[in-house]
């Protein structure tokens, strides 16, 4: 199976290669359109509908079309659902996990195989290598970095400085992490009335999961895809640490932690302690009644989070003119003036080193100093978890997580089992 997958890829390669030079008219105008993970308005539509009426007032000969398709997972259903029927968009932003599995359904076309002038190879390394890494398979880039995050921590100031900790200084490792925890937590009698931390357990809790891993010394999966290693003892230690913060030090809620909420409980201060996405930083500032810091996640044997978001992907079936289109206007909006733009309007975290440069960003920096930490982070930072049939490698280890975070399982018998299934669910795409 991995022999056929290579050979899909090489089609891919061959078809994106054999190209004719592209001459378009000055006056024709080429249609393009690319699906986007978020529902239809809010702010964030907004912001990409601005940059799409602007791209197209600088460029005539391009008409190009956002459609809000939802979820991440809705997206890719949605954009699987409409290439296999010949009316798909030209471009997405999809999770940098789905690769494989949009590379082995052979829907994407390789970046590098199109891009081919100085500039565009210039282009193409000027992301960050840790948002580079989930698309670079088989020696070529099939996904350009643009919606994308780490995992951090946010603080509550206040909280610390009522519970007699230096508002200043969050936890720098596991250990002050779980004493800070426990010194936050405020009950009364049998009533919790601030946690000390949340961890969200649904959603993705194989993101959170890796962001413990990796500061255990763990990996989660090969660069190939085709193995995972969930039981190993730096995961069965991380995930052991995760139950403890509700079992031993009780500064954490028991069981699993929604995702969704958790900002929110931090919001509105029933939580000091918060880790989410970097993707939270516009919001969290913006409603916030408290000082709040960000921080690096704590290190055990070292310091470590998963990359995470989405990259843009070029499906195959575009024209020719599509394609060039396609590429015109991804390197219009990842510029590093869009790229700073983008971090300060969102809080993801601008994708480029040169964004940071920009006058908006040194601006806006200066004023806000925490949103360099999810950049600075960077340098301790991992490819998410991404396999051959990532959806439901990842589904079986969120299933074990979550039985062993509710009690379920113990860890080992939790992320044994997790393994044996991925193991099953890869035989495939071995050798």
């Amino acid at each position: 199976m991995i022999r056929a997958s290579r050979r899909r890829v090489l089609r891919t390669i061959g078809a994106a290669l054999a190209l004719p030079a592209i001459a378009r008219a000055a006056d024709a105008t080429t249609e393009i359109s690319f699906y986007f993970p978020v529902a239809v308005g809010g702010p964030i539509a907004k912001i990409i509908d601005g940059y799409a009426a602007e791209f197209q007032r600088e460029n005539q000969s391009v008409k190009v079309t956002p459609i809000y398709a939802g979820t991440y997972q809705d997206t890719l259903t949605k954009a699987q659902t409409a290439l296999k029927a010949k009316a798909g968009p030209q471009l997405a932003v999809l999770l940098s996990t789905d690769a494989f599995s949009l590379i082995d359904d052979e829907l994407i076309v390789p970046f590098d195989t199109l891009a081919t002038s100085d500039a565009d190879h210039v282009w193409l390394r000027s992301f960050y290598p840790a948002f580079l890494r989930n698309g670079e398979i088989n020696g070529h880039t099939w996904g350009v970095p643009f919606q994308r995050s780490t995992i951090v921590l946010y603080w509550n100031k206040a909280a610390f400085q009522d519970a007699g900790l230096d508002p200043e200084v969050p936890p720098a490792n596991w250990d002050q992490h779980a004493a800070f925890a426990q010194q936050l937590t405020r009950r009364d009698g049998d009533s919790v009335t601030r946690w000390g931390v949340q961890i969200p357990g649904s959603g993705f809790p194989y993101w959170l999961f890796q962001a413990l891993a990796t500061q255990a010394g763990g990996t989660l999966a090969n660069g190939d895809g085709t193995e995972t290693d969930f039981a190993s003892p730096a995961c069965v230690e991380a995930l052991r640490y995760w139950i403890d913060l509700a079992g031993r030090y009780r500064a954490h809620p028991p069981g699993v932690v929604d995702w969704a909420t958790t900002p929110r409980d931090f919001l509105e201060q029933r939580v000091a302690m918060i880790w989410t996405t970097t993707g939270n930083l516009s919001n969290i500032r913006a409603n916030a009644k408290f000082p709040f810091g960000v921080a690096m996640l704590p290190a055990d044997k070292r310091r470590g989070s998963p990359t995470g978001g989405g990259n843009f992907y070029l499906f195959q079936s575009t024209t020719a003119e599509q394609r060039e289109a396609g590429l015109h206007f991804l390197r219009w909006i990842s510029s590093p003036e869009r790229a700073a733009q983008w971090g300060i309007d969102t809080g993801y975290v601008a994708t480029r080193p040169d964004a940071w440069e920009t006058p908006a960003m040194k601006k806006y920096t200066a004023e806000f100093p925490a949103a360099t930490v999810a950049r600075d982070q960077l340098q301790y930072a991992v490819a998410e978890l991404s396999t051959h049939d990532n959806q439901h490698v990842s589904q079986t280890l969120n299933d074990g997580l979550q039985a062993a975070l509710l009690g379920r399982k113990t860890p080992d018998v939790a992320l044994n089992e997790a393994q044996a299934s991925a193991t099953r669910l890869l035989r495939p795409f071995h050798r």
